[in-house]
């Protein structure tokens, strides 16, 4: 993974953390590398997918020759029937704020960034019931159906088109009588605030970045992204956030006989460009006061 870092790393705080968000495929993890390796520092893990265990190629998470290259954290680190949210990864950031080496977190969760620099708040857990319940309602009535559940300032403010947003906000309503919005204005000081870190969007072209993305799936079958999936299949839960790593679907759907393989790197390619579009509208809306870099190199 090769990467070129347009900005002078002399003039990075080699004392102060380093932010890096960026879209999936725009070369985000091979810049943190080569801070970590100019200047040291621990590389953390900010994409909510990536924190699972049984996905790593499938993924794009670092491999195990750059892991020893630079130590990361916070990568695979969860079992994949396991829940995980933005409050779990929060807790798990916390310790490392604290500890004696300089943090370069990288990814493209937004909302870990944002809960990270802005705060996030503290939302009561779903018990099962009520997300068995959820799920019912969601795949039985769809979105729509959910969103009109909801006051006016959550549904404005949510993600309509992201399931998991939507879902989780008709929930919190449901179990607590509150919006998510009001939550969410009802907020504690963040772990760390912007001004505290260096923080970088990597914002390539459009065409660019979807050229970077069309080569990635085939990559990744080279890798052995297919016999990663034949080792999830007997345990395959489309329900669960794990299963949410674009391609696993289309790849157990091949699988299973359901389509071919070129099938299934064709949609897994369209749902990865739709997934950056959406990532870099949040990017653009949220993070406005992050720096803007354009590195060049393979994907990351």
């Amino acid at each position: 993974m090769t990467s070129t870092f347009p900005v002078d790393l002399s003039r990075l705080d080699p004392a102060r953390p380093v932010l890096i968000a960026g879209a999936t495929a725009s070369g985000k993890s091979a810049l943190a590398l080569q801070i970590a390796q100019s200047q040291g520092g621990v590389i953390v893990n900010a994409d909510a997918i990536q924190v699972y265990a049984n996905w790593r190629i499938l993924t794009a998470r670092p491999s195990r020759d750059d892991e020893s290259l630079a130590p990361h954290a916070l990568y695979g680190h969860i079992s994949g029937d396991t829940s995980y949210s933005v409050g779990a990864w929060l807790r798990d950031v916390a310790p490392l704020l604290g500890g004696p080496d300089r943090l370069i977190i990288t990814g493209g969760t937004g909302l870990y960034f944002s809960a990270l620099t802005e705060g996030l708040a503290d939302i009561p857990a779903t018990p099962p019931e009520l997300r068995a319940q959820a799920d019912r309602v969601r795949q039985g009535h769809g979105l729509a159906a959910m969103i009109a559940d909801l006051d006016t300032r959550s549904a404005d403010r949510i993600d309509q088109r992201n399931p998991m947003r939507v879902q989780r906000a008709w929930e919190v309503q449901r179990l607590t009588g509150r919006g998510i919005a009001d939550w969410q204005d009802d907020t504690p000081p963040p772990l760390l605030p912007l001004a505290q870190a260096q923080a970088f969007v990597v914002d390539l072209p459009k065409e660019v970045l979807n050229a970077r993305i069309a080569s990635r799936f085939a990559q990744m079958i080279r890798a052995g992204a297919l016999e990663e999936a034949r080792a999830n299949l007997p345990d395959f839960d489309p329900h669960l956030l794990s299963s949410k790593a674009i391609g696993a679907p289309e790849l157990i759907a091949h699988l299973r006989g359901e389509m071919t393989l070129d099938q299934a790197a064709e949609r897994a390619t369209i749902a990865t460009r739709q997934f950056a579009k959406r990532q870099r509208t949040w990017f653009r809306s949220r993070m406005a006061d992050w720096t803007r870099i354009k590195p060049g190199g393979s994907a990351a």
